[in-house]
């Protein structure tokens, strides 16, 4: 049933409500929260139309950060000026960051005991199987074509064998997606892999044919006022962490790493995920590769873009720089989490803010889509290349010369078959894994 007549726009008041709610009830990744966005937006409340909603979301999987908190941000902002994008962008992430500093603190605090060390024990294979069925998504939606798919394996040999970094990779798939798209038209003719509209739920407040509010509308001073406002919400926070803290101080480094990632990152939290861990695990040291999974299964167990691992992450690395006892250690590590999480999300409030009234402009334009098709593409070989490295560290935690642990990777298994062949939920099976995992560590220490 569609109706012909759009219903009244919503109040800033009523999309607060809806944008804390949707804060809270976000789980299931990029793809999860893009699906309940959909279904409420598109679907029941019609505050956008089927088309206008894909072609945000398609600048969003261009840009680097988390789609699903850049998509919320430029409907909030399309519907209720700038005030309203902070509103449905900053609830977004809110709710997310209070609750992953409290179970960081658990973390800290309780992780080796028996109880949560089984229960971690099986939530780190069921996360190798998320992150492959991540691929496996992104890839059945994206790769349509030959040279789609020769984009995707390109881009698995460069991060596999190569290593080369990450935005050199995004760049080549940027250039591959225009290149085909000139030449290419109907290989190339949808960027990222997301369809037209093929259903109509009845006239919506932000139709297909609906002409750009005036906030919409590109004006070079507003441009302007943006990009230098964003500026200053950058520098700021930095230069007083600077002049009292020093350029190398655990802070300001967490402050410049996490900036870096949330500019030079592209194709949603997984694709993010890898660069993360280059530099807090392996370069900085803020916490373990066994720690970066425990995170990583936070993340995927409570509401919020799945990139809000950076808190846990924060948490852990700025946990140790105070004494440990009293509540010194767990403040530290609740500012690291706060701060990592500004830098990290600041870049994306001013994409949208900044970059949505090009983007109201650009509307079935090839030009600007194509290269978003390539991106896409070489985001499926990225995040395979992640799903082996976490594979490895699961069924062989102490390297190759180490013996595989075969409970673990029957659990992986079991959690692949669960996601992939039955398509049960993501909290289900790191559910169910979490039992396994704390079942067989109660049976090994019995034996």
């Amino acid at each position: 049933m569609t109706s012909s007549s759009a219903p009244a726009a919503p109040t800033l008041w009523q999309a607060f409500r809806f944008w804390l709610k949707l804060g809270c009830i976000s789980f299931g990744g990029p793809a999860g929260q893009i699906a309940i966005m959909h279904q409420e937006l598109v679907e029941r409340r019609r505050w956008i139309s089927e088309r206008r909603f894909l072609h945000a979301l398609n600048y969003c999987m261009l840009l680097p950060g988390p789609e699903a908190q850049q998509l919320a941000t430029y409907i909030g902002w399309l519907l209720h000026r700038t005030r309203g994008g902070i509103i449905a962008g900053a609830l977004f992430v809110l709710p997310s960051l209070l609750l992953l500093v409290l179970l960081s603190w658990l973390y800290i605090a309780y992780g080796q005991q028996p109880l949560l060390a089984g229960l971690f024990y099986g939530i780190k294979p069921a996360v190798t199987a998320i992150v492959l069925q991540a691929a496996h998504r992104i890839g059945t939606r994206a790769l349509r074509n030959g040279w789609l798919w020769a984009i995707a394996g390109a881009a698995f040999v460069a991060v596999f064998a190569l290593q080369l970094p990450f935005p050199l990779i995004v760049a080549g798939a940027a250039l591959a997606g225009y290149l085909g798209g000139r030449y290419l038209p109907q290989a190339f003719k949808i960027g990222g892999g997301h369809g037209a509209a093929k259903a109509s739920y009845g006239a919506a407040v932000i139709d297909d044919e609906t002409p750009p509010p005036p906030h919409a509308q590109f004006r070079w001073r507003r441009l302007a006022l943006v990009a230098v406002g964003g500026a200053l919400l950058w520098l700021a926070p930095m230069a007083l962490l600077m002049s009292t803290l020093g350029w190398q101080h655990t802070y300001t480094q967490m402050a410049w790493f996490f900036t870096k990632a949330a500019l030079l990152t592209f194709g949603g939290a997984y694709a993010v995920l890898p660069y993360v861990y280059q530099g807090a695990v392996a370069h900085y040291g803020w916490l373990t590769p066994p720690q970066m999974m425990d995170g990583l299964a936070l993340g995927e167990t409570t509401p919020g873009p799945l990139i809000m691992v950076v808190a846990f992450v924060g948490f852990v690395g700025g946990y140790g720089l105070a004494p440990s006892g009293g509540l010194a250690a767990p403040l530290a590590g609740a500012v690291a989490a706060t701060l990592v999480t500004w830098f990290t999300f600041l870049p994306s409030f001013v994409f949208i803010l900044a970059g949505g009234p090009l983007v109201e402009a650009t509307r079935d334009d090839l030009h600007f889509t194509a290269p978003l098709t390539g991106i896409t593409a070489a985001v499926v070989g990225v995040i395979l290349n992640l799903a082996l490295f976490f594979a490895w560290h699961v069924v062989w935690p102490a390297g190759f010369d180490g013996r595989p642990d075969w409970a673990a990777a029957a659990i992986a298994l079991a959690a692949a078959v669960a996601l992939l062949r039955y398509r049960q939920k993501v909290p289900q099976v790191i559910a169910a894994c979490a039992v396994a995992g704390l079942a067989f560590k109660q049976l090994a220490a019995a034996l």
